[in-house]
């Protein structure tokens, strides 16, 4: 009871400190947004709040279930946490979003970074992670695997990862006619006649989104390698860290994206994304014959 009272107080406290970061790195880069009045402003703190309890609860808890301590997780939480929550929102922003003021795309990449940085120092420093509990003598034998297997599941998650983004892209949020007029788009009729306009008009969205996939999958390996516990846990870890890192800030008022747009992407990509993150858990934290063969010779040297 003692103990998870602690976690609590220090979830509370590590939610207060992302809040700051986003508020200092926000005035840092100069991205204050639009004059509210005083409920706008109050209303946009308050999700601005929900946004980093939620972000600090996925994180406290890859963190607190990690074997990795000290600097090494750090610079762990930070790669997946900039990664998760900037490069790869980013990223499509670039490509889809077109009505950003000039120059505010890189002002977000940096803003990542300030946010990011400092909340992964504090938040190892504050759960008690400065250094590793006992040393863990058992071989990892997560993401061993022979070249091969590693290319036929790439190639499984580059597959989930493209049926996923146009299905639920198409069904959720296309059919939508707020986001089709948005992003200046028609209603083709079906989703077959939908795919045909995408590999008509716009393939390299095709091999855009492959390459997204394998980012994914490089954001992903640390948390597999690292993450104590059984291939569910892992796989639950990353589902939530796809969804929650990826997608909250959705609710985040947004003056370049109507709320109806913005509410409906929400649900399109955090459902996706969760899906998706179970998927690539799953197949990269399961052991095959390689893995095996690996442990028993490793044993057999020892």
């Amino acid at each position: 009871m003692k103990t998870a009272f602690s976690i609590v107080l220090k979830v509370i406290a590590l939610t207060i400190i992302l809040f700051i970061c986003f508020t200092v790195a926000g005035g840092v880069v100069g991205q204050q947004g639009n004059p509210q009045t005083p409920e706008q402003a109050g209303a946009t703190a308050v999700a601005l709040l929900a946004v980093c309890f939620l972000n600090t609860l996925v994180l406290t808890h890859i963190i607190l279930r990690s074997r990795w301590a000290g600097g090494r997780l750090m610079a762990t939480v930070f790669f997946v946490f900039y990664g998760v929550m900037t490069f790869m929102s980013q990223i499509e922003s670039a490509v889809f979003v077109t009505r950003l003021p000039s120059g505010m795309l890189p002002r977000l990449f940096l803003m990542g970074a300030l946010i990011a940085a400092p909340f992964s120092v504090l938040a190892v420093l504050i759960l008690g992670k400065r250094k590793a509990d006992t040393v863990n003598t058992e071989l990892n034998a997560r993401l061993v695997m022979s070249t091969s297997e590693w290319a036929w599941k790439l190639a499984v998650i580059a597959l989930a990862y493209l049926t996923l983004y146009f299905t639920f892209g198409y069904f959720i949020a296309w059919r939508n006619p707020v986001v089709r007029e948005y992003y200046g788009g028609i209603d083709e009729g079906n989703f077959l006649a939908h795919m045909g306009t995408v590999l008509g008009s716009t393939f390299w969205l095709i091999p855009f989104q492959i390459l997204r996939a394998m980012f994914w999958a490089v954001i992903a390996l640390p948390v597999i390698r690292m993450m104590k516990g059984q291939w569910q846990e892992t796989a639950l870890a990353l589902g939530l860290l796809f969804a929650v890192l990826m997608n909250a800030q959705l609710l985040l008022p947004n003056p370049y994206m109507p709320e109806a747009v913005r509410i409906t992407h929400l649900i399109e990509t955090a459902s996706s994304n969760f899906i998706f993150g179970l998927l690539v858990g799953w197949l990269l934290t399961q052991r095959h014959g390689f893995a095996k063969i690996a442990i028993a010779r490793n044993k057999g040297a020892g």
